[in-house]
């Protein structure tokens, strides 16, 4: 019989997952959380998102700009976890994403963005002291389903890069109050742009833009039931090279962008039904060539037993 404290990190579809999802320019990557799904056991949900943001940072100059106004970005995404093993789930996403500026006369985007698959192994757990630790190694990828345009920052649906990601992450819970840190590696392949040059430092007589790696890094805490999930988290994200929007000019999709965030994700599931609801946000503390944005989210999910039609 699993003892009531391992109860808690097998009755959660996705929590932390969204935070990582919806995070500025994100491809979707990857699931940031210690919750495992059971074997056989299989998670389908919807989620909305809106983020928005009127200021942004040219580099390190904060700013507004009249041409764009207010930048609005709404998510529909598509979800689900299925439990290959009690230790190893298997993730996917398929977001919608539309696009709007309240000023000027861009045009926003609309469309299908990136599938992304996420395979996430629980590599050990142990009771120490009066509590459980675990490690996790997540690996991700994504790939763009339509042909949207880059090059349109910052009203493009995403950057069009196919990525793989690889995540370490740790989660320490004694009762109902856990903590945990991760960190995460993305590589991403080189886009092509619809112009034969452009300029980031230099001119470059290419369609083909090389798109720097990230990382991320992020901590979050709070408190874990059987029912009712609680947490914070916050996250900075670094883009490994690239350079700053030039004064006045549109973003490009090779710019470094950096941004530390701080969110909440809160998730109540129904157990007599399978049933479950998050909700939750995250807000832009401070960033470089990012929208200080702000963002809401809220989800539907469902949990599926194959089990229960296996025995039948």
């Amino acid at each position: 019989m699993m003892k009531p404290l391992r109860l808690y990190f097998y009755r959660s579809c996705l929590t932390a997952t969204f935070l990582a999802v919806f995070g500025q320019l994100s491809n979707a990557q990857t699931s940031a959380d210690a919750l495992m799904i059971p074997k056989n056991l299989f998670c389908a949900g919807v989620v909305y998102d809106h983020s928005s943001w009127t200021n942004y940072w040219e580099g390190t100059f904060k700013r507004d700009n009249g041409n764009i106004g207010k930048l609005s970005t709404n998510t529909y995404m598509v979800i689900g976890n299925y439990g290959i093993t009690n230790k190893l789930d298997i993730l996917f996403s398929v977001p919608y994403i539309t696009t709007n500026a309240s000023g000027g006369t861009l045009k926003g985007q609309s469309g299908v963005q990136d599938l992304t698959l996420t395979l996430k192994w629980l590599a050990f757990q142990a009771e120490i002291g009066k509590g459980i630790f675990s490690a996790h190694a997540i690996l991700s990828g994504s790939v763009p389903l339509t042909n949207y345009e880059p090059d349109f920052l910052p009203l493009s649906i995403g950057l069009h890069s196919e990525s793989l990601s690889l995540r370490a992450l740790v989660n320490y819970q004694t009762g109902r109050f856990f903590l945990a840190g991760a960190g995460q590696y993305i590589q991403r392949s080189d886009v092509t742009i619809d112009q034969e040059s452009y300029y980031t430092t230099t001119l470059i007589n290419s369609n083909r833009v090389y798109m720097p790696n990230v990382n991320n890094f992020l901590v979050s805490t709070g408190y874990r039931s059987l029912r009712f999930n609680a947490e914070a988290i916050l996250s900075q994200t670094t883009t490994l090279g690239g350079f700053d929007i030039r004064k006045n000019d549109m973003p490009f999709p090779s710019n470094r962008m950096n941004w530390t965030s701080a969110g909440a994700l809160f998730k109540y599931s129904f157990s007599t039904t399978g049933l479950e609801l998050t909700a939750g946000g995250n807000y832009v503390l401070t960033g470089r060539n990012v929208g200080q944005s702000t963002d809401f989210f809220g989800g539907v999910l469902y949990i599926f037993d194959f089990k229960k039609t296996h025995t039948k």
